[in-house]
């Protein structure tokens, strides 16, 4: 499994993304099945919207409607530790996304993360270990 954040579901789907080429050379590449969380897909459905126009949402959706991307739901505890998440990486910051994947990360020992953030690199997973990042040049 490997976690997928906002920014590379925006460039898989927005041509004129300046990572587009990027993001759909390591999809290309993957074998393993994709997850996001709510709160990824909801950015990512808004930069789209945003940068792209009312419909520009549409594929990311269809993505997740295949089966092609999983959601995966956060319960009351993990909520509660996407919270603690943000106040102990304010200073990053750590917004909402970010926290929920590496709360998803830490529940479901999932150490791959495709993202364009940077900040993984600093976020840590319940048990200390650093997330392993696609792409690497982040």
């Amino acid at each position: 499994m490997i976690l997928v954040d906002a920014g590379p579901l925006k460039a898989l789907i927005d041509a004129t993304d300046s990572s587009a080429a990027r993001c759909t050379a390591v999809l290309q590449s993957l074998r393993d099945p994709m997850m996001t969380t709510e709160p990824a897909l909801t950015e990512a459905c808004y930069l789209l919207q945003r940068d792209a126009g009312a419909l520009a949402a549409q594929p990311v959706l269809r993505l997740v409607c295949d089966g092609r991307l999983l959601v995966a739901s956060l319960d009351l505890p993990m909520w509660s530790e996407a919270a603690r998440l943000m106040a102990k990486y304010a200073d990053l910051p750590m917004d909402l996304a970010d926290a929920s994947l590496v709360v998803v990360a830490s529940k479901h020992s999932i150490r791959r993360v495709f993202t364009l953030d940077s900040h993984f690199r600093s976020y840590r997973v319940s048990d200390g270990s650093a997330f392993d990042i696609l792409p690497e040049d982040v």
